[in-house]
C-alpha cells in the first residue's frame, strides 16, 4: 500500500484535535511516537529542497511541504530527524519545530508578529537599568551601551534610558526606526517567513529586540548576545547560588536560540 508523504498528523496521531507533535510533547501523560521511517535523506524539490523519510517528503504539521531553501538548512534539518532514537521527541528538534512555526504561523501573519516584535522595542530589556550595587550596574553597562550605541549609530533608533523599573517611553521615531530595521532584514520573498520566525524568536527568549537585530545582523556573536541577555539572571546565581532546575530551563532556551541564529545566518541572504 503506497503512503501519503509523511505528516506529523498522519504519522503521529489519529484525532484531528492532536495533530501538533509539540503539543503532545508538553503533555507529560502522552507517550511519544514511535520513530516510523529508518532513513532521512535530502532531495532536490521545486522551490528548495526535501526532507526524505524513507523517501517521502515531511510535512508541517498543517500539512504543508517542508522546503528548506538551502541544502544546508535541508541537511540540519535531516540531522535533526536522523538523531532520533526509538521515538520521536519534539523537545530534541529545535530547528524543525521553528521551521514549522514558520511556514505554519508566521508566513500566515507577517504583519502581526512584526507588530509584535516593534512592541518589545517599546521596552527593550536593555533599557532598564540598575541602581545597585555597582558590580551589577557594571556588568549592565559593559554589555548593554555597546547594543544602545548599535541601535542609534546602525539602526537610527536613540533608546531613553531608566533605572529601575519604572516605565520609559521611547520617542515614536526611535519606535519607527526599530520596525524599519525589521522589515529591511525580514525582507520579501523565499525566506521572509523564517528570517521573521527566527527573529521572534530570538527577541522572545532575550527580551530585547536591539539584541536580536545585533545578532541577525551578525553585530554580536550567539555566544555574546545570550551572555548579554542573562546579565541580570548571572548575578543573582553568584549572590544566591545555582539552580538547577532554572539552569535546566536556560539550557533548553539556549538550543531555540542556537536554532534561530542557525536559521536567520542561513537565510539572511536569500532575498
Amino acid at each position: 500500500m503506497t503512503k501519503e508523504p509523511s505528516s506529523f498528523s498522519t504519522d503521529f496521531f489519529i484525532e484531528a484535535a492532536e495533530r501538533d507533535p509539540v503539543k503532545a510533547a508538553r503533555d507529560p501523560a502522552r507517550p511519544l511516537p514511535k520513530r516510523f521511517y529508518m532513513e532521512v535523506t535530502v532531495g532536490d524539490a521545486d522551490g528548495g529542497f526535501s526532507i526524505l523519510l524513507d523517501g517521502r517528503p515531511v510535512n508541517t504539521p498543517a500539512k504543508r511541504r517542508v522546503l528548506a531553501p538551502s541544502r544546508e538548512l535541508a541537511e540540519a534539518l535531516a540531522a535533526e530527524w536522523a538523531a532520533q532514537g526509538e521515538v520521536v521527541d519534539p523537545s530534541t528538534m529545535p530547528l524543525t519545530k521553528l521551521v514549522n512555526s514558520a511556514l505554519d504561523g508566521v508566513s500566515q501573519n507577517m504583519a502581526e508578529v512584526e507588530a509584535e516584535l516593534v512592541k518589545y522595542a517599546g521596552s527593550d530589556m536593555i533599557c532598564y537599568r540598575a541602581g545597585e550595587p555597582e558590580s551589577l550596574v557594571a556588568a549592565q553597562r559593559a554589555a548593554w551601551d555597546p547594543l544602545v550605541a548599535f541601535a542609534r549609530d546602525k539602526l537610527g533608533a536613540r533608546l531613553a534610558l531608566a533605572e529601575g523599573v519604572m516605565f520609559a517611553a521611547q520617542p515614536q521615531e526611535s519606535l519607527d526606526a526599530m520596525a524599519a530595521a525589521v522589515r529591511a532584514f525580514v525582507g520579501v520573498g523565499q525566506g521572509a517567513a523564517l528570517r521573521l520566525a527566527a527573529l521572534h524568536v530570538m527577541t522572545t527568549l532575550t527580551g530585547s529586540l536591539v539584541l536580536a537585530l545585533a545578532k541577525a545582523l551578525k553585530e554580536i556573536g550567539l555566544v555574546e548576545a545570550w551572555a548579554a541577555a542573562h546579565i541580570d539572571e548571572d548575578f543573582q546565581m553568584r549572590t544566591w547560588g545555582e539552580d538547577p532546575e532554572a539552569l535546566a530551563r536556560r539550557a533548553a532556551r539556549f538550543s531555540e536560540m542556537s536554532a534561530a541564529a542557525f536559521l536567520s545566518d542561513r537565510v539572511s541572504a536569500l532575498r
